[in-house]
């Protein structure tokens, strides 16, 4: 078992992780809304973006991507 202060660390970690692939998706929302296209093309492609940064959150602070890579650290 691991005390609050590994799960604080690893939802940090998780956070700075995913935050590139969210700033690039949100900043792809915004170039499409400046392109002049139509706003209902940036919502439409904001909740995948969305969903995807949150199982990436998820798979990050869980050990799901520590476990599949073979780290001897991740016991």
């Amino acid at each position: 078992m691991s005390d609050d202060g590994e799960h604080e660390l690893s939802r940090k970690r998780a956070l700075l992780a995913t935050l590139p692939f969210l700033f690039l998706g949100i900043a792809d929302v915004v170039l499409l809304l400046e392109w002049g296209l139509d706003p209902l093309w940036g919502f439409m492609i904001l909740p995948p973006i969305l969903f995807v940064s949150v199982l990436a959150w998820l798979a990050f602070r869980g050990g799901f991507v520590r476990d599949r890579t073979g780290d001897p650290d991740g016991q």
